[in-house]
């Protein structure tokens, strides 16, 4: 059997960590961004924690 290829589009938005952890940034930080409050635009720059069904899914992209 062939081994699993990474999903190259997720291999660019998803990041690892040491403990095997995946993040992946918040959305919303594209544009309209002036009428957006300020600690609002601050919450987006943080990255957030894949979890749950979507960290199954995305561990199964990252040929993991």
């Amino acid at each position: 059997m062939p081994k699993m290829k990474t999903d190259t589009s997720a291999k660019k938005r998803i990041k690892v960590t040491g403990t095997g952890r995946l993040f992946r940034r918040k959305s919303g930080k594209t544009q309209a961004l002036t009428k957006k409050d300020t600690s609002r635009r601050l919450r987006g720059k943080r990255t957030a924690e894949v979890v749950g069904a979507d960290a199954k899914r995305m561990n199964r992209l990252m040929g993991r």
